[in-house]
């Protein structure tokens, strides 16, 4: 269906849906590997509406953004972030030493894990130190749910250009953080797969950043298409209950909200 509402921002990038009405969007506000100190949290309220502006402050390029026991967690460029998701107060932050382009987040308790889209790997953050869990065939990976044991990562595909496009789109696949196997869930190429979120019945949805297109994977690996737009959407959140995805329209500077329930029944 239509846009519900959008809110305009600078440079969003990423939305973690938490307890609603409040939701929570990171914002570059410059380079997307600009340490600029330009970039913050913002703290939305469920219709929209910006309760704080400036939630969290002084960061550089944050993007993905994910909630775990009272912990938001965001990459910043070379540093995962750990944020008290109540006051805003930054918890902890860990530089990762060889980080390239540190993307989206997922957790699990008191550890993250985030991609470094353009090295190749997979961290796992805990306690302040991080251990590379992922590296190899991963497709220059962006999009990161946890799993118990594995993880289900968002290939962006071959090797990004300068545009940030390629030759070959990546995949959506699990990875055994034990056995190091990657498993196919999409069979064939699929998108440049930034926003990854579960749709609550045991598929994905999934943004292509490059094309602008929300698409839906089914458990068994289906595709469908859901909404195109024009290029730029970034790292989406979903609520489940009411089957809303936040899109953030990075170049369009705003957040938007589609009901997409019909399309997953």
């Amino acid at each position: 269906s239509s846009r519900r509402r959008h809110t305009r921002f600078r440079n969003v990038t990423g939305v973690q849906t938490c307890a609603l009405p409040i939701f929570f969007a990171s914002q570059i506000d410059g380079a997307p590997d600009g340490k600029d100190g330009n970039g913050r949290i913002v703290k939305i309220d469920g219709d929209g509406t910006v309760v704080n502006a400036n939630f969290v402050t002084g960061l550089n390029a944050p993007k993905g953004l994910r909630a775990c026991d009272g912990t938001l967690w965001t990459a910043d460029i070379n540093d995962v972030i750990a944020i008290d998701a109540a006051t805003g107060d930054i918890k902890g932050r860990t530089t990762i030493p060889g980080s390239m382009f540190l993307n989206d987040v997922a957790c699990d308790k008191n550890m993250a894990y985030v991609t470094d889209m353009m090295a190749n790997k997979i961290y796992m953050v805990m306690n302040g130190t991080a251990t590379v869990v992922a590296e190899g065939d991963l497709e220059f990976p962006n999009g990161l749910l946890v799993d118990g044991d594995k993880l289900i990562v968002g290939g962006w595909g071959s090797q990004p250009k300068a545009d940030f496009s390629t030759d070959v789109k990546g995949h959506l696949y699990t990875y055994d953080m034990k056995t190091k196997a990657k498993t196919l869930i999409t069979p064939k190429p699929t998108a440049n797969i930034d926003g990854l979120e579960r749709d609550g019945t045991g598929g994905y949805l999934i943004s292509d950043y490059v094309a602008g297109v929300l698409l839906h994977v089914s458990a068994t690996g289906e595709t469908k298409e859901l909404r195109k737009f024009k290029a730029g959407s970034a790292d989406i959140g979903f609520v489940p209950a009411s089957g809303i995805v936040l899109v953030p329209h990075m170049n369009e500077n705003e957040i938007a909200a589609y009901d997409v329930s019909a399309d997953l029944k």
